[in-house]
């Protein structure tokens, strides 16, 4: 299938087995990291998790990416469904408290976009150069420049580094997931359509994709 105009620009071939396979054969894996509140914890707490994020990003052997996205969060439906409820309630007190609580949060979002925040590490892997020249490949891997056995043996290091992030993590509080097929083409898609992810739009994933 030919790239469209937009396509031709973006640095990603293609998606698939929750691996991001690169124009230049390099793949990334992404993990989703929680978060942990850090002011409230105390001085020793603090400093215990400093000491071990210290000694997992010496353990790296290799690089990785931190980012950290930002996205104003839409609460129009979340207002709707407190509106419904108050012309439901019976109760003319309950009634009463729940416009109050509905208009006390539309004054508090209009001094101010409610914003959120998700966390993402992204983990790259680099085959060894001109590894698949010289073997016969289906259409979708000559799209990336890999071969059937050498995707797989570099997915599968792959994710022996992101286990390795995750678990790093794990010693400093924080819990990390790789996101799967679909998830890494939201992820990308809502980064090229903010306004759309920001109303919780997305577009359809063919069953082909969902992998």
């Amino acid at each position: 299938m030919p790239k469209t105009g937009t396509q031709q620009f973006l640095e990603i071939d293609q998606i698939r087995e929750g691996v991001v396979i690169l124009r230049d054969r390099t793949l990334r894996g992404v993990l989703l990291v929680s978060s942990i509140n850090f002011a409230l914890k105390s001085e020793e707490e603090q400093n215990a998790i400093m000491y071990q994020f210290q000694n997992f990003l010496n353990s790296l052997d290799f690089s990785c990416q931190i980012v950290v996205q930002s996205r104003r969060l839409n609460i129009t439906g979340y207002l709707d469904k407190l509106k419904a409820l108050e012309e439901e309630q019976k109760n003319e007190l309950l009634k009463i408290q729940t416009r109050e609580y509905r208009e006390f949060i539309e004054v508090m979002i209009k001094g101010g976009s409610i914003m959120t925040k998700t966390f993402f590490v992204v983990v790259p892997f680099y085959p060894p150069p001109l590894e698949s020249q010289g073997k016969k490949k289906s259409p979708a891997q000559q799209a990336s420049g890999l071969t059937e056995t050498a995707f797989q043996r570099h997915k599968n290091q792959l994710w022996q580094r992101m286990e390795f992030v995750a678990l790093g993590l794990k010693r400093c509080g924080l819990q990390a997931v790789p996101l799967i097929t679909p998830e890494l083409i939201e992820v990308f898609w809502g980064l090229h359509h903010p306004k759309e992810a920001e109303f919780g739009y997305y577009p359809e994933i063919p069953p082909e994709l969902s992998q």
